[in-house]
């Protein structure tokens, strides 16, 4: 129901902005400052996504909780999405969401509304695995069936051997 409302009340919001903006300045500016916005967004998105993938890779190998970067990462991507879209509205959205603070109380938000059930990074030291210890007993080899009645080397009247072989040969 919420997505529905969304894609309803956006569009039309968008398309109120642009008929004031557009009487306000004109056709010229208010299509200049879209295409402006989504060139100043990109950038914008570019750098704030380096220094968001750079704390996911500082908390990696640190073995900190990743779960602040991976969630400025997305709202980073969903900004650079609606920087991308045309629209006034859409933009401030955009733009609020590239701001550190505002993505900080917006985590923090879903923080209060969200239950996580468990959270592991890796596996617990007493269960990791183990390779199996090495054995000189072992020998690996390639086989093959032999059907001894099709042995054209075999000796034996008929085709039948002299003696019971196993059943394997060496290649």
């Amino acid at each position: 129901m919420w997505i529905f409302l969304a894609f309803l009340t956006v569009p039309l919001i968008e398309i109120a902005l642009f008929i004031q903006v557009g009487g306000w300045i004109g056709l010229w500016p208010t299509l200049g400052i879209v295409v402006l916005t989504a060139i100043a967004g990109t950038w914008l998105v570019r750098s704030q996504g380096r220094m968001a993938m750079n704390d996911l890779r500082r908390s990696f190998s640190t073995l900190d909780d990743p779960t602040e970067p991976l969630a400025h990462g997305a709202m980073i991507l969903v900004s650079g999405a609606l920087l991308l879209t045309p629209g006034f509205f859409t933009d401030a959205v955009g733009f609020a969401l590239l701001m550190p603070p505002v993505r900080v109380a917006v985590l923090n938000y879903l923080r209060k509304r969200v239950t996580v059930q468990s959270f592991a990074m890796g596996e617990p030291p007493h269960h990791r695995r183990r390779p199996p210890p090495a054995r000189d007993d072992v020998i690996d080899g390639q086989y093959a069936e032999v059907d001894p009645s099709e042995d054209p080397n075999d000796p034996s009247p008929r085709g039948r051997p002299a003696s019971k072989p196993s059943g394997w040969t060496e290649h």
